[in-house]
């Protein structure tokens, strides 16, 4: 039986990234970007003497691990159950921000030109923080294309493709 993750529908044909929640233990394909920026991690350290170096030299120790904001952007939501998720983060019209259901993970799939799986990054307990929709002109061509901002608490990346063999060092006599 063929993954049925490979297939994406329209919207999201003409976008680079596809983005998967996660939600009863199965991936769902909810929008596609043309740009993914943000990740990156910072873990503070301190130094200190270990307790099995008599010599006194000084040991980096890690004590937090903190994630930068995630961006989504030139794209387009396709499902309504993730724009809904994605406003009850917010205060609403008549109630502030619901608790339960907050954090979800997500899976930005990197596609290459015919589609297929790329590179995989797992954004762990995302938390939409920013929306935006870009102008939109009636008197033009434009597409509709949405911005999404995720705080993440971990991420992870993973490759479908193998890794190319690299040649051995060429030995000098």
């Amino acid at each position: 039986m063929p993954d049925s993750r490979l297939v994406y529908s329209e919207p999201f044909r003409s976008f680079r990234f596809l983005v998967e929640m996660e939600v009863s233990g199965k991936s769902t394909a909810v929008a596609g970007f043309s740009q993914f920026s943000g990740v990156s991690m910072q873990t503070d350290v301190i130094r200190a003497r270990s307790n099995k170096d008599e010599r006194g030299v000084m040991q980096t120790i890690p004590v937090f691990t903190g994630f930068g904001p995630v961006t989504l952007s030139k794209g387009v939501v396709g499902d309504n159950d993730f724009i809904d998720w994605l406003f009850s983060a917010s205060a609403g019209l008549e109630a502030c921000a619901k608790s339960d259901n907050l954090y979800r993970t997500l899976i930005v799939v990197a596609l290459d030109d015919n589609g297929k799986r790329g590179v995989e990054w797992t954004l762990k307990d995302a938390l939409p923080i920013s929306y935006e929709l870009a102008p939109m002109n009636g008197t033009s061509s434009e597409v509709l294309s949405e911005t999404l901002t995720f705080a993440i608490s971990g991420v992870s990346r993973r490759t479908n493709t193998p890794a190319p063999k690299l040649t051995p060092p060429i030995k000098m006599p």
